[in-house]
């Protein structure tokens, strides 16, 4: 049985890189402009290349309808996915100052220190580690005339 997604989902722009550092306790304050878009509640999981994803509730659908596709069937890479992230996946509330707990579960996976990195990407925040970020914006910065060419490729065959 399909669970549906809220309907209609607006889509937020969330954009921008925010330096963040912990303070006691893994809490860590989520950037202002994050918090004003995203609400009360969110949805913290693991994601890809050792970075977590952040999204509102609305969000966490719509995204969940991308990862694992349109099809009906539970094939063994949706199965996969979504052991991947759902299984690593969290409801945070930040506090009166806007700090949320990461769970120490993810704090390994992402291999966070003091300093980790807010990055808005449209429909969604990701969470870097300083070193992890800095290699991926390296390697994107370096790679971003090649990306663009490859995504008009594959826009010109659709």
């Amino acid at each position: 049985m399909e669970r549906a997604c809220p309907a209609p989902y607006i889509f937020i722009m969330l954009l921008g890189t925010y330096p963040a550092k912990f303070v006691s306790g893994h809490r860590i304050a989520v950037p202002a402009s994050f918090r004003k878009s995203l609400g009360d509640t969110f949805i913290l999981a693991r994601w890809y290349e050792r970075c977590l994803v952040l999204v509102d509730e609305e969000g966490w659908n719509a995204l969940y309808k991308r990862m694992v596709g349109p099809d009906r069937l539970i094939i063994v890479t949706v199965r996969d996915t979504e052991r991947f992230i759902l299984s690593q996946a969290f409801e945070v509330n930040p506090d009166d100052q806007g700090r949320i707990v990461i769970p120490e579960v993810l704090i390994k996976y992402s291999e966070f220190e003091e300093d980790i990195y807010f990055i808005g990407v449209g429909d969604r925040v990701e969470v870097w580690s300083k070193k992890n970020w800095e290699m991926k914006e390296k390697e994107v910065t370096q790679n971003a005339a090649q990306y663009i060419e490859e995504l008009a490729k594959e826009n010109g065959k659709r």
